[in-house]
């Protein structure tokens, strides 16, 4: 049995070769493990829990939520061989104690390996045992949990344990003369970590020695560029040492044998371009030269309203633009390396958002803009970050035969190409925060856009991704919706119909696109007659729909990513309230335990399923209503098909 918490939060068993991977259900459960894993053999308060769990004021029974965790957490062990393997998870009166050998985690092992290496003394020793270390890091560490500060600054001193030890791999190869392989250790690590002076002094130091002053230089005014500008201060003292022994040109020390041979270096690698400059690359490089690449979709049509939307995306991505929108005009420099989700329910509009937003800001990421759906949501396969990856690097002008072959050599190449340039990355209809995290560019001037209809938790966790919820449109918006698909006159005639469509659509933009494409293939209708037929729930969700872009398909796409026993409870709620619903009553509802109803109704609510307007408040819409009755949404076709929808003969309502 094997306990992660240096990536994914898991729990593995079986053969090394063949290991399986026990179910640890939700977020908050995972999150009650991975506490009980950061102090193994030690107790655990009910307390501690709680502060970890819930970020913003805990229910009244997060107690029982937490007894439910811990029980169906010892159900899984057991089922998984804990016993055999001397684990135990055992109750302290108000506490909680994970009983095993340390050896089990993976923390407890990575922290044992580095201890024992000696990068100064025995480098040919500390070597082996700090790449078996880093080797046990599988992604950003604690993903899966719950996003809350106990979490995050556990993984943020995790995440320094792991600096440290490459620091002291970089050393051990620096002992050896090893100084390209310690270059190559510190390179990536100093993109993810631009003002972690020491590191990049460190840096600076192996590429003087392998001959690369320039590069040195340059690393050197990038980060005395950035040290100015985001905190007001000058280089420290190492960062400074290790600037004036390279201006001394101290000679390179020798190596203990030749090195060997490596690739010619391509000439789209900035490091190269970089020796080329003089002076070397500011902070905000200017654009690369070629043609920019163009990947985002033509702006969405009809695309009206979200201004405090479109400010907020403004705010978190350019913060110093202001909120205008220059469509080619001078804008800001994007947020260091930020990442921006945007997330809402199905068909509330958030590529429509993005797109537009990354057309309207153009001229910020002068040397383009990426985009790729992700397909999380789409009713096919997910897209692979492998070959977004391939997609990507072949628009930024790498040849098909220089693409590495791996994702994970893919990646580095990409985030490489990315450093000195700045570009906008739109990520759609992401499924997971997994999925996403290979295509996150590494340039501290690239900005990128993430949709999805889930919250991505793990991204704002692991990645300090900032969120911005999209809602339904209200009824002045969604009534010039209307009017800029219909033309005004249109809505003019009854604005109060226009109005009752926008509450029979739920606001929602696809479905009131969909509402609107009956009416422009039908110019004789007036809108009160399209409302009226919306009135009838038998019929509304086959009257939303226009060929593929139906709202009953949309929903059909996010529940078809539910269990088996969430997408149950949403059927029973469908059927069983009218407006809202908490835990106690979604528990009398489908007569199940109100714990497992908990974490469904929390798994409900990060798909946008249902929203959690405040502790244990539960509100389903009446789109989403409709669809849970009518088992999924199956049998519902377009209008003309047995849908009963009106047709193009029927008399006036």
């Amino acid at each position: 049995m094997d306990f992660s918490l240096l990536g994914p939060v898991t729990v593995t068993t079986g053969p090394a070769a063949t290991p399986v991977e026990l179910p640890l259900g939700p977020a908050k459960r995972r999150s009650v493990l991975a506490m009980l894993l950061l102090r193994p053999n030690s107790t655990v308060s009910v307390d501690q829990l709680v502060a970890g769990l819930w970020e913003d004021e805990p229910p009244a029974h997060a107690r029982t939520v937490i007894q439910g965790h811990v029980s169906r957490l010892r159900a899984a062990l057991a089922e998984g061989g804990a016993d055999a393997c001397g684990v135990e998870l055992t109750t302290h009166a108000s506490a909680y104690l994970l009983r095993l050998p340390a050896t089990l985690v993976d923390t407890v092992r990575f922290d044992d390996l580095v201890a024992r290496a000696d990068p100064e003394s025995a480098p040919a020793d500390a070597v082996p045992m700090l790449r078996r270390a880093l080797g046990l890091w599988r992604g950003p560490a604690l993903t899966g949990t719950v996003a809350s500060p106990p979490f995050a600054a556990a993984a943020h001193a995790l995440e320094e344990r792991r600096l440290t030890a490459v620091e002291a791999l970089a050393r051990a190869h620096g002992a050896l003369g090893e100084y390209e392989k310690a270059a190559g250790v510190l390179h990536p690590a100093a993109l993810g970590n631009p003002l972690r002076e020491g590191l990049i002094a460190d840096l600076m130091l192996v590429l003087y020695r392998t001959g690369r002053q320039s590069d040195a230089i340059a690393w050197f005014h990038r980060t005395r560029e950035m040290l100015a500008d985001d905190l007001g201060v000058d280089p420290g003292e190492r960062l400074t040492a290790a600037y004036q022994e390279i201006l001394r040109a101290v000679p390179a020390e020798p190596q203990p044998e030749p090195r060997e041979p490596h690739a010619p270096r391509d000439p789209r690698d900035p490091r190269v371009a970089a020796e080329a400059a003089s002076p070397p690359p500011p902070a905000a490089p200017a654009a690369a030269s070629g043609p920019t690449v163009e990947l985002l979709p033509r702006p969405p049509a009809g695309f009206l309203g979200r201004e405090a939307e479109l400010a907020e995306l403004t705010r978190l991505v350019l913060p110093g633009a202001g909120q205008e929108r220059p469509y080619g005009g001078a804008a800001g420099l994007p947020a260091e390396g930020g990442i921006t989700l945007v997330t809402g329910a199905a068909g509330v509009g958030k590529t429509g958002l993005a797109v537009h937003w990354g057309h309207a800001y153009a001229a910020a990421f002068p040397d383009g803009r990426l985009f790729a759906d992700l397909r999380g949501f789409s009713g096919g396969e997910e897209a692979e970050p492998a070959d977004v990856l391939r997609e990507f690097l072949l628009a930024m002008g790498t040849p098909a035969d220089q693409i590495p072959p791996s994702e994970q050599a893919a990646g580095a190449l990409y985030r490489s190409l990315m450093a000195q340039r700045r570009m906008l990355v739109v990520l759609d209809n992401a499924s997971s925060s997994a999925q996403v995290r290979p295509l996150l560019p590494g340039g501290p001037h690239c900005a990128t856009l993430v949709t999805s209809r889930s919250r991505l938790d793990g991204l704002i966790a692991t990645d300090a991704a900032r969120p911005v919820r999209l809602h339904a449109l209200g009824p002045e918006d969604g009534a010039a919706l209307i009017g800029a698909l219909l033309g005004p006159d249109r809505v003019a005639e009854d604005p109060a119909a226009a109005e009752e469509l926008v509450t029979l659509c739920d606001g929602l933009p696809l479905a009131l696109r969909a509402a609107s494409a009956q009416l422009v293939a039908r110019p004789r209708w007036r809108l009160a007659r399209l409302a009226t037929a919306l009135r009838d729930e038998r019929r509304r969700l086959a009257l939303l729909s226009a060929e593929d872009a139906g709202v009953a398909a949309a929903l059909r796409n996010s529940v078809a990513r539910l269990s088996a026993d969430d997408a149950q409870l949403l059927r029973v709620l469908g059927a069983g309230f009218a407006r809202e619903v908490n835990t106690a009553e979604a528990a009398a509802l489908s007569g199940a335990d109100p714990d497992l109803i908990q974490d469904s109704l929390e798994r409900l609510a990060e798909m946008h399923l249902l929203d959690e307007e405040a502790t244990n408040r539960y509100v389903m819409s009446d789109l989403v209503k409709l669809f849970a009755q009518g088992d999924g949404g199956r049998g519902s076709g377009p209008p003309g098909e047995g849908s009963g929808g009106p047709r193009e003969g029927d008399g006036p309502p």
